[in-house]
């Protein structure tokens, strides 16, 4: 075996790599292989750390697997998982490389059995905003102070007691309409719609209230259908959408002109407390007397000015007379004044400049001597290079050993190619170089005598 073939099968051995690197490129073939996908499962172990992340692990009958879900993403879940809840979640597959453990990146979660609905969801959603129903530059503004509010729910729901309990006391004056249709079950997303219409139709309203209580997806899903959101964006006057708790979006609420996170608050959005408009009149009252208090005091002090300085248009005249002629003097002294003084400046500046011109003759014909002396000793320095370099060159060529060989000598080299100096550098049946001068011949070596003294 050679030197070379030893180097190629060193350079062809695999690299040796880290845990951590090892575990990084696992990493990245997982997250690589494994798109975002939903996979259901049931809650066990779940921990909410000091942090906000969520720490659980997703299980079936067969198998389990870690999951994580960070903070970012937690806060928008909607809803608290607990041990055993069957859930669905939207996750990347990765592994945590200080474990080397296998996990699931949480991105989102929900409630397993309402997949299909949130499908539907977003599919009317991109629709009804494709066409532009949830369009802001369409949304009105509410009224500044409400007379009349309709209120869009079921007679029996707790929201529209919570909504009369808010408006009594906040706005008593204020007159209330109930248009009442049920809010869940088979039919009810038309009489929704229905009772929308007819307040629409009546316009005997300020605002409209679209409420009802908290409930599951299942029971708000009357909100979620297209039939609501077309005949709110048709109403006559603005709507505000109370449905659900905080937490909780219906199509209802992009369609609405205002979204209210509750019930109550949907209220409270309708009607001003009164005694904030009471409170408002008084002091705009207040604002204006002092302000016609204010401009009577100043009209009757401008009176008294204005009387003052009234006086005869002759006087006036003639005042004005002497004020133009003083004028037309001190024009005429500050056009001529000016320009004597610059026509001074200009002949000192000239006087100046004059004398600090410098003189040229003496520099010039310095300049030209020492451009000749130059060109003289640059000629004179270059003859001499040339001589040394022919000097140097004739040398050179006397040491050449290719003129030696000329005169009959020659060199012998061994197989290496080193000057053979010595019998003792040569061995019987070697060969040799021999350089002449016009070539080179290999020999044999038969025998080598040593040196005959």
């Amino acid at each position: 075996m050679n030197i070379d073939s030893l180097n190629e099968d060193t350079s062809a051995a695999p690299s040796v790599l880290t845990v951590s690197a090892l575990n990084q490129a696992v990493a990245r073939m997982l997250e690589r292989s494994f798109p975002l996908a939903w996979v259901s499962g049931e809650i066990s172990n779940f921990t909410r750390a000091a942090s906000g992340h969520w720490y659980f692990t997703l299980k079936d009958e067969g198998a389990q697997v870690r999951a994580v879900m960070f903070r970012g993403r937690a806060q928008y879940a909607g809803f608290m998982p607990r041990e055993g809840d069957k859930v669905e979640v939207r996750a990347l597959v990765t592994l945590y490389a200080p474990r080397g453990d296998y996990q699931l990146n949480v991105e989102a979660i929900r409630r397993a059995g309402v997949g299909n609905l949130y499908e539907a969801f977003l599919r009317l959603k991109d629709k009804l905003n494709a066409e532009g129903l949830f369009d802001p530059a369409r949304k009105r503004p509410l009224a500044l102070f409400a007379r009349t509010i309709g209120i869009v729910t079921s007679p029996q729901a707790a929201a529209l007691r919570d909504i009369l309990t808010t408006l009594r006391r906040r706005a008593p004056h204020v007159r209330v309409i109930l248009y009442p249709t049920p809010v869940q079950g088979e039919g009810a997303a038309d009489k929704i719609a229905q009772a929308i219409t007819t307040a629409s139709a009546r316009a005997e309203v300020d605002t409209l209230l679209v409420c009802r209580g908290g409930g599951s997806i299942e029971d708000l899903w009357s909100f979620n259908e297209e039939v609501v959101a077309r005949a709110i964006v048709d109403c006559a006057m603005p709507v505000i959408s109370g449905v659900g708790h905080e937490t909780d979006f219906t199509i209802a609420d992009f369609a609405a002109d205002l979204r209210a996170p509750t019930p109550t608050a949907a209220a409270e959005m309708a009607a001003a407390p009164r005694a904030d408009w009471l409170s408002m009149l008084e002091s705009h009252a207040d604002d204006l007397t002092r302000a016609l208090r204010r401009l009577l005091s100043d009209s009757s002090q401008t009176l008294d000015w204005l009387s003052h300085r009234l006086v005869s248009p002759s006087a006036h005249i003639t005042h004005e007379r002497l004020k133009l002629q003083g004028l037309q003097t001190r024009l005429a002294h500050a056009t001529r004044t000016p320009l004597r003084q610059a026509r001074f400046a200009v002949s000192q500046l000239q006087t100046r400049l004059n004398a600090q011109l410098p003189r040229t003759g003496p520099v010039r014909a310095k300049l030209t001597d020492d451009a000749r002396r130059l060109a003289t000793r640059m000629t004179t320095l270059t003859m001499q290079r040339r001589q040394a370099l022919a000097a140097l060159s004739a040398q050179l060529e006397l040491l050449n050993p290719q003129r030696t060989l000329e005169r009959g000598y020659a060199m012998v080299l061994d197989g290496k190619g080193r000057i053979v100096r010595t019998p003792k550098d040569l061995r019987p049946r070697d060969v040799v170089t021999v350089r002449l001068a016009d070539g080179a011949a290999e020999v044999g070596i038969a025998s080598v005598q040593p040196t005959l003294e």
